[in-house]
């Protein structure tokens, strides 16, 4: 799913058993559409490796690894990127 308010409150309510996974198309849209021109493509390059990881383990490495890179510039992304983490990386589950 996007970012839709409610979306995932919705879902765990109707779908009990159901695991919510963030678009990573609309998470790399918002990233891009905060951050300086200059910065785009390294910051999405950098984002794109947490998604190519062989496991979860080492995904959350590189997250971790993004935030502290990039934190100090864009301190309200990587806020935003913390609250939503649980439901990036859904997809390494299964």
């Amino acid at each position: 799913s996007d970012g839709v308010v409610g979306m995932k409150t919705v879902l765990e309510q109707t779908y009990p058993k159901a695991h919510f996974q963030r678009c990573l198309v609309h998470v790399m849209r918002n990233i891009r559409a905060k951050v300086r021109v200059d910065d785009r493509e390294t910051i999405m390059n950098e984002f794109k490796q947490i998604h190519q990881q062989p496991n979860k383990e080492a995904a959350i490495k590189v997250l971790h690894v993004f935030y502290d890179k990039w934190n100090r510039a864009y301190n309200h992304v990587i806020r935003n990127l913390k609250g939503i983490e649980p439901d990036l990386l859904v997809f390494y589950d299964y």
